[in-house]
C-alpha cells in the first residue's frame, strides 16, 4: 500500500513564496455588465498578469473563478512582481470607459506541502486569507515575507496590525506593500465603505435540483444567481461570485471544505424540487465555523410563472440573510475582549443595543460607535448608523439637547453620504433624517427611492420608507410599503417599528379600531416605544375610550416626565396640517400635559 501524504517521512516540503490574486467586486461588476466584465478581467490576466509571473520566475498553480493562486521561488520575486503589477493594471485601463478590473494580492512566505503540482498548508491558507484583507489595488503581506525583502526592495511598508484569520490558530500580522510615492489614487481607490475584510463572508451554492430531470437545472441556477446579484448590492456583506461557485453544482465536497477553499464564513444551500404544477424551494443559511444551519425555510408556490416565483423567493431570502448573519456576527463578537475590538466589531456591539430604548444602553451603543469613528473615520456605514442613533434619541425624547442631537445626526449622514453615496443603508437612513428630523418629507421619498433601486430587497428602506409616507399623509401607500416588510423579513429586529406605522396609517386613514392592534403589537415587543405609546394614546382618545387612553398617557409620562404636546407638535412632520391637528387632539384629550 502507497504511503501517500499521510506518511510524514515521504512528504516533500520546501520554503515558497505563495500569492492568491482575486478581482475584487467581480461579482457586481458581472451584475452590470457580465460581457464586459468576463472580457475584462480576461485580458488583463492573460495580457499583463501571467506573462508577469513568468518575467519574476513564478509559476501559476490553479486558475480559480476570479482568482488566481501563484507560487514562487523568492520572496523579493512575488513582492516586486506584484506591486509593479497593480501599477500596471490601474495605467492600462485608464480612460476605458466603465468600471477598471481591480485586483487584491496577498503573499505569504512558508514551508509548504509539495503535492505533485500543487501545494498544500497553512502558508497557503494564510496567503489566502489575507488577500481578503486587501483593498482593491493593494498588496498586503504577512511579517514573514517583510523579514525577506525589508534591505532588498524600494516599498513602503505599512503595518495593519495583528489578524486572527479563520482555521489559522495564531494571530497574523500583515503589511501593506506599496512603491514609495505611489500615487494613492492609481494605486487603489479609497474605500468609504467597510473593507472587505471586515465584512461577512458568504457564498451561495448552486441550488441543487431533487426533481430528477437534468432539464430543470436551469431554474435553481437562475435562483442563485439572481441571489448573488442582489447579495452583491449590500455594502456589508462580502459575496463570492457566481464563477467561483459553479464548480460546486455536483456537490462531491462537503460544506467545511468549501468554505475554507473559497475562504468565507457563511454559505446559502439550498435545493428545489418541481412536481407537477408545484414548486418546493429549500435555502439554508449556515454558520460554518459553528457547523450549523442559522436559518432554514421553505417556500413553496405555482410554477405558472416561474420567474416572478424565481424573483419573489429570491427576493426574501436576500431580506433575510443580512440581518441573520449579523446577529451571528454580534454573537461572536460579543466573546471578544474590548480592548481588542476593531471598528466593525465595535458596530457589531452597538446595534443590539439601540432598540431596548434603554437609557443606559442608548448610551453604551454610541459610546461603540463613537468608537469606530475614532479607530475608522472613513467608515461610512458607522457614520449612518451613529446618525440613526441620534434619531432615535431626538424621537424617543432621551436627548437632553434636541439641537445638538439634530446636528449630530446632520453631520454624520452627510459624512457618510460624502463618503458612500451609493451605499444603500447611508441613503435610506439619510432619508429618516431628513424626514423627521429637517421636516422634509418629499425629499426623503426621493432618497428612499433611490436606496431601493440599488437593493430592493431592504426591509429597512421599505419600512422606514412607509414612516415617510404617513408623514406626507398618504396612508395607504404607506400601509403597502410596510406590507413589503412582512413578506421580506417577517422577524426583523425593527418589526415594532413597522407595525407602530402601520397603526398610525390606519389612524390617519380615519380607521381607529385597525390602529389599534397594530400599536399594541409592537408595544408587545417594546414596550417602551413611546411613538407608538403615543399612537395608541390619540388613537384610543379618538375612539372615546379615555380611561385606557389615560392609562397610555401615563405610561408616556413615567418614561418622559417632561413630555409637552405643544413641543412635540413644534418638530412633529406630519402632513397636511389638519393631520397633525387631528393626532395632538388626542394626546391633549388623553390628558397629556399641553
Amino acid at each position: 500500500m502507497g504511503t501517500g501524504l499521510s506518511d510524514g517521512a515521504n512528504v516533500e516540503r520546501r520554503l515558497a513564496a505563495v500569492a492568491f490574486v482575486d478581482v475584487a467586486g467581480f461579482s457586481r461588476l458581472v451584475e452590470t455588465d457580465d460581457v464586459v466584465a468576463t472580457k475584462r478581467w480576461k485580458r488583463v490576466r492573460l495580457d499583463l498578469i501571467e506573462p508577469r509571473i513568468v518575467e519574476h520566475h513564478g509559476r501559476l498553480l490553479r486558475v480559480i473563478g476570479d482568482g488566481l493562486f501563484v507560487v514562487f521561488g523568492s520572496a523579493v520575486n512575488a513582492v516586486r512582481w506584484a506591486s509593479l503589477l497593480q501599477q500596471e493594471i490601474a495605467r492600462h485601463q485608464l480612460g476605458e470607459a466603465g468600471e477598471p478590473i481591480q485586483v487584491r494580492i496577498g503573499i505569504n512566505v512558508e514551508d509548504v506541502i509539495v503535492d505533485e503540482d500543487d501545494l498544500h498548508g497553512d502558508g497557503v491558507n494564510i496567503a489566502a486569507r489575507i488577500q481578503q484583507l486587501a483593498a482593491p489595488g493593494e498588496v498586503v503581506v504577512t511579517a514573514a515575507v517583510c523579514e525577506y525583502i525589508w534591505n532588498k526592495l524600494d516599498v513602503r511598508l505599512t503595518d495593519l496590525g495583528e489578524h486572527e484569520l479563520k482555521n489559522i490558530s495564531h494571530p497574523v500580522r500583515i503589511y501593506r506593500a506599496e512603491p514609495p510615492g505611489a500615487n494613492v489614487t492609481l494605486f487603489h481607490r479609497a474605500r468609504p465603505d467597510l473593507p472587505w475584510s471586515k465584512r461577512p463572508s458568504i457564498a451561495v451554492l448552486p441550488f441543487r435540483n431533487l426533481g430528477g430531470n437534468p432539464d430543470e437545472d436551469y431554474f435553481g441556477e437562475g435562483v442563485t444567481e439572481e441571489i448573488i446579484g442582489n447579495l452583491a448590492r449590500s455594502r456589508s456583506l462580502f459575496v463570492i461570485s457566481r464563477n467561483s461557485t459553479l464548480r460546486y453544482r455536483d456537490r462531491q465536497t462537503d460544506t467545511r471544505q468549501i468554505a475554507s477553499e473559497l475562504g468565507v464564513r457563511y454559505i446559502l444551500d439550498g435545493s428545489i424540487r418541481r412536481q407537477a404544477m408545484r414548486l418546493r424551494i429549500s435555502p439554508q443559511l449556515i454558520d460554518v465555523s459553528r457547523g450549523q444551519a442559522i436559518w432554514a425555510e421553505k417556500y413553496e408556490g405555482a410554477n405558472d410563472d416561474l420567474f416572478q416565483f424565481q424573483d419573489q423567493i429570491a427576493s426574501r431570502i436576500v431580506a433575510i440573510i443580512e440581518p441573520t448573519v449579523f446577529e451571528a456576527e454580534s454573537e461572536r463578537v460579543r466573546s471578544k475582549p474590548t480592548e481588542s475590538l476593531d471598528a466593525y466589531d465595535c458596530v457589531l456591539r452597538a446595534l443590539p443595543l439601540f432598540h431596548t430604548f434603554e437609557n443606559r444602553e442608548l448610551e453604551e451603543a454610541g459610546r461603540y460607535l463613537d468608537k469606530a469613528l475614532e479607530l475608522d473615520p472613513g467608515y461610512a456605514q458607522a457614520h449612518a448608523h451613529r446618525a440613526w442613533l441620534s434619531v432615535l434619541l431626538v424621537a424617543e425624547s432621551r436627548s437632553h439637547d434636541v439641537p445638538a442631537e439634530a446636528a449630530r445626526a446632520k453631520g454624520h449622514v452627510e459624512r457618510a453620504m460624502r463618503l458612500d453615496p451609493k451605499d444603500p443603508f447611508v441613503l435610506a437612513v439619510a432619508a429618516h433624517v431628513h424626514a423627521l428630523l429637517h421636516r422634509q418629507p418629499e425629499t426623503a421619498a426621493g432618497l428612499f427611492d433611490r436606496s431601493l433601486e440599488m437593493n430592493p430587497s431592504s426591509a429597512f428602506a421599505w419600512g422606514m420608507s412607509g414612516l415617510t409616507y404617513c408623514y406626507l399623509g398618504r396612508p395607504d401607500e404607506a400601509l403597502e410599503r410596510f406590507a413589503k416588510v412582512w413578506r421580506l423579513s417577517p422577524f426583523d429586529p425593527l418589526i415594532f417599528f413597522y407595525t407602530a406605522g402601520a397603526g398610525m396609517a390606519e389612524f390617519l386613514a380615519g380607521r381607529y379600531e385597525a390602529a389599534v392592534p397594530w400599536c399594541e403589537k409592537a408595544l408587545q415587543v417594546n414596550p417602551r416605544f413611546i411613538a407608538c405609546l403615543r399612537h395608541l394614546a390619540t388613537v384610543l382618545a379618538h375612539l372615546n375610550r379615555l380611561d385606557e387612553a389615560r392609562a397610555v398617557a401615563a405610561r408616556i409620562l413615567a418614561i418622559e416626565p417632561g413630555f409637552r404636546v405643544s413641543v412635540f407638535e413644534s418638530w412633529y412632520p406630519l402632513r397636511p396640517a389638519e393631520n397633525l391637528e387631528r393626532y395632538v387632539a388626542g394626546l391633549r384629550a388623553a390628558g397629556l400635559p399641553d
